[in-house]
């Protein structure tokens, strides 16, 4: 007799589309080594995009664990373990989640930050946003065909903050991929990269001046953000530049 297998449901991702702000919950263990623990769901955001991984914590009767990196794996979502107490919880045990509340914040703000600056850039020198990483602490864009001076990086900043003054809503919501590709504007997107499978597309909105599918975490309105200021520009060869920012 042969026994079929099912396979394991994925780790389900809880923040998604638009619950960025928690950082504590409960789940239930589906795998658990000394390693790594994975969860029926998490509100820990894992690498990419751009945004690194949550850190934070997980407990459970009898131990806990400091989770030091989160990353995907075929569908699971493995919150590496940086130390743990105790013996790794058993398949089934139901434990506690605390996402760094403090640093998922900033690169909240920071995230959002990014696609205002891409924004402004795009609408005022027709550039794409070529690469990103954004940090707790400072974050970079770069940028593609561009050449900036010292004014244009004085303009930038200015109509970022402007539009940050403005306080506009921003949604994050699930919508089916053919209203994304149309709706979108070029270079606010890069669809080539996201498999045809990936539907629909999670899309952060910023009321009146911004669209872009993004998995990241993002404030609920611009306001929550500060402001932006512009602390270098460096050139990485021809027709692409760097801006690095930080939030004051």
């Amino acid at each position: 007799m042969t026994v079929e297998h099912q396979p394991r449901p994925v780790t389900e991702q809880l923040y998604l589309p638009d619950s960025d702000e928690v950082t504590s919950f409960t789940a239930t263990v589906t795998e658990a080594t000394p390693d790594h623990i994975v969860l029926d769901g998490t509100y820990f955001y894992p690498e990419g995009g751009g945004q690194p991984a949550d850190t934070g914590r997980i407990e459970w009767e009898g131990g806990h664990a400091r989770v030091g990196h989160v990353r995907k794996d075929h569908g699971d979502i493995h919150h590496v373990v940086e130390s743990m107490t105790g013996s790794p919880p058993e398949e089934g045990t139901t434990v506690e989640g605390q996402v760094d509340s403090q640093r998922r914040a900033q690169l909240t703000r920071m995230h959002t930050a990014q696609h205002v600056v891409s924004r402004v850039v795009l609408d005022e020198y027709g550039a794409t946003t070529a690469g990103n990483q954004v940090h707790a602490d400072r974050s970079r864009i770069d940028f593609e065909p561009v050449s900036f001076d010292e004014s244009d990086v004085e303009r930038i900043e200015r109509l970022s903050n402007e539009a940050i003054e403005r306080d506009l809503p921003v949604t994050k919501e699930n919508r089916p991929r053919e209203v994304v590709e149309r709706e979108v504007d070029e270079g606010r997107a890069l669809l080539e990269l996201i498999p045809d499978s990936v539907d629909p597309l999670r899309v952060v909105e910023i009321e009146a001046f911004d669209m872009c599918p993004c998995g990241g975490t993002h404030v609920d309105s611009l306001g929550d953000i500060g402001r932006v200021s512009i602390v270098e520009r460096t050139s990485k060869g021809a027709d692409t530049e760097r801006i690095e920012f930080e939030l004051v």
